[in-house]
C-alpha cells in the first residue's frame, strides 16, 4: 500500500502543488473566493456581520503581511515599523488619486515610494541586528507618524485626507462587492510573488542571511545587498497595502498607521508562522477575524451586561496579548507549522508514525 510522497527528479520536488489532490482542493478554493460575493448577503445575516468587509480587509493585510514575512521570517530581519510604511504608502497613493493620476499608476507608485523610505530606514541593518534593529525601525514609526501629522500641507495633518474610490476602465471600485475582487487580485498576486521569489536564487540568499549571516558572507553573499533588498521588497508590498487602504477607506489619517499596527503585523506573521508562505496568511485571518468573534457575545450580553460595552476594547487588547504568548509557548511555529504536520499525517496514514 503506498503512502507518502516519491518524486523523482527536482522539479517535482520543488513545484508549488505536489499532487493531484492539492491542484484539486485549490481549484475548489479559488471558485470558493471568486463566487462568495454572490451569497455574501446571505451569510452576512446569518452571522451578524459584513463579511465582504472582513474578507476585504484580510485581502489588503495579507499583502502587507506577506512583506513583513519576507522581512522577518525569511531574512531574519524584525521591524517594528510597518505600520508607518504602510501609512506612507497610503498618503503617497491618496495624494497622486487627488492631483488626478489614475489607479493603476497611483498605486505601483506608492509602492516605490515605500519601498524607497524602507530602503533608507533598512541601512543600519549592516550593523544592527536583532532586538536593536528593532529599536532603529521603531524609531522610523515615530519619525514617519510626526511628518504626517506635521506636515498639514501635503497630508492634511490632523483634518485627515480625503480619496476618490478607485476606478479602473470606467468601472468604479465604491462598494464591497467591486472592491472584493480588486483585492483578492492583489492578495493572489503577492502570495505567487512570495512563493516564487522564496524558490529563487535572491530567496535562497534571503534565508542564508537569516540562518548563518557569517557563513553567507564567507561562500559571498553580499550581506548590506540582499538586507536592503529585503527591506525594499517587503516595504515596496506594505506601501501597496497601504495604497489599496486608502482607495478603500478613502479616508487617511495617520490614527490608522499608530505603533499599534506595526505590533500587529508582527503579530501576525508569528502567530501564522515566520518562514512559511501560509503563516501570513494564517495569521492574518486569525487576527483580523478574532475581534470580530468577540464581538458577537459581546453583543449578545449587552442586554445583561449594559457596561459590556465600554470594556470591549480593554477585552480585545487582553485576549490579543494572551493569544500570542499562548502561541510563542505552545506552537513557536506557527498555524502553518501545525497545519504542515496534520498534512503530512494524512500523506503517511494508515502508517503515520
Amino acid at each position: 500500500m503506498p503512502c507518502g510522497l516519491f518524486f523523482s527528479g527536482y522539479e517535482k520536488d520543488d513545484a508549488i502543488f505536489k499532487t493531484v489532490w492539492l491542484k484539486v482542493w485549490m481549484v475548489l478554493f479559488v471558485l470558493f473566493l471568486l463566487t462568495y460575493p454572490l451569497y455574501a448577503q446571505a451569510v452576512s445575516e446569518a452571522v451578524g456581520m459584513n463579511t465582504l468587509n472582513l474578507f476585504n480587509l484580510i485581502f489588503i493585510y495579507i499583502v502587507g503581511a506577506h512583506g513583513l514575512n519576507l522581512l522577518t521570517g525569511f531574512t531574519g530581519q524584525i521591524s517594528l515599523g510597518h505600520g508607518a510604511f504602510m501609512g506612507v504608502g497610503a498618503y503617497t497613493a491618496g495624494i497622486l488619486a487627488n492631483l488626478g493620476v489614475p489607479f493603476w499608476a497611483a498605486l505601483p507608485a506608492a509602492g516605490l515610494m515605500t519601498a524607497a523610505v524602507g530602503m533608507i530606514f533598512g541601512i543600519p541593518s549592516l550593523r544592527l541586528k536583532g532586538l536593536y534593529l528593532a529599536i532603529a525601525t521603531m524609531a522610523a514609526q515615530f519619525i514617519l507618524i510626526y511628518a504626517m501629522r506635521n506636515w498639514e500641507g501635503l497630508t492634511g495633518g490632523s483634518s485627515g485626507l480625503i480619496v476618490e474610490p478607485a476606478s479602473i476602465f470606467g468601472i468604479s471600485f465604491d462598494n464591497d462587492f467591486n472592491f472584493y475582487y480588486l483585492s483578492l487580485l492583489f492578495a493572489a498576486a503577492a502570495t505567487m510573488y512570495l512563493k516564487n521569489i522564496t524558490r529563487t536564487r535572491t530567496g535562497r540568499a534571503f534565508v542564508a542571511v537569516r540562518d548563518r549571516y557569517l557563513a553567507a558572507e564567507v561562500i559571498g553573499v553580499n550581506l548590506f545587498k540582499y538586507r536592503i533588498l529585503s527591506f525594499g521588497i517587503s516595504s515596496f508590498m506594505v506601501g501597496m497595502a497601504g495604497g489599496l487602504w486608502a482607495f478603500y477607506i478613502t479616508i487617511i489619517s495617520d490614527e490608522h498607521f499608530t505603533m499599534w499596527l506595526s505590533v500587529q503585523y508582527l503579530a501576525m506573521v508569528i502567530v501564522g508562522g515566520l518562514g512559511h508562505v501560509l503563516g501570513s496568511i494564517f495569521g492574518v485571518v486569525f487576527m483580523v477575524v478574532l475581534p470580530e468573534v468577540l464581538r458577537i457575545p459581546t453583543e449578545a450580553l449587552s442586554g445583561v451586561f449594559p457596561d459590556i460595552s465600554s470594556i470591549f476594547a480593554s477585552l480585545r487588547e487582553l485576549v490579543f496579548g494572551l493569544v500570542v504568548i499562548l502561541f510563542l509557548i505552545f506552537e513557536p511555529d506557527g498555524m502553518a507549522a501545525r497545519w504542515h504536520t496534520i498534512r503530512a499525517y494524512w500523506k503517511l496514514w494508515p502508517f503515520s508514525y
